[in-house]
């Protein structure tokens, strides 16, 4: 098992838990300006080669870092945010940042990345940007 760390837009995050429930509202604060939430959450076994899964080497001091720059994503504690979650195992936080169009999950995953000692390009507001550039620098 493993746990999955995600930072993203507050009001998309908690009203949108699946594509057949996106609204307007939460679309245009994404887009605009908007608080942001952690959300933390259990994924079962993944089957290596995943088309969604990279994975990657790092040593102890690298992964340390990672760590330290998850945890400076969450707000004072952390805070979590009640009555919030897709399923009985995952769980919303309060986060440090605000969220819009040019800094996104992407966008903190590839900084999160950084921290871990690997390369990313300068700005990855999509999940295919991000791949591209894991797969051109490491």
């Amino acid at each position: 098992r493993y746990i999955v760390f995600g930072w993203g837009g507050r009001a998309f995050y908690l009203e949108t838990p699946t594509w057949s429930r996106l609204k307007a509202m939460p679309v245009l604060k994404a887009l605009t300006l908007d608080a942001s939430v952690m959300h933390v959450d259990v994924a079962g076994a993944v089957k290596e080669p995943h088309p969604d899964v990279a994975s990657f080497d790092i040593d102890e001091a690298h992964f340390s870092a990672l760590l330290d720059y998850i945890a400076a994503s969450f707000r004072n504690g952390p805070v979590v945010i009640d009555n919030a979650g897709y399923s009985t195992y995952d769980r919303f936080y309060e986060a440090n940042g605000q969220f819009n169009a040019l800094v996104g999950c992407n966008t903190w995953t590839a900084a999160a990345l950084r921290a871990a000692g690997l390369r990313t390009g300068w700005w990855n507001p999509l999940p295919i940007s991000l791949g591209w550039s894991l797969r051109l620098y490491n």
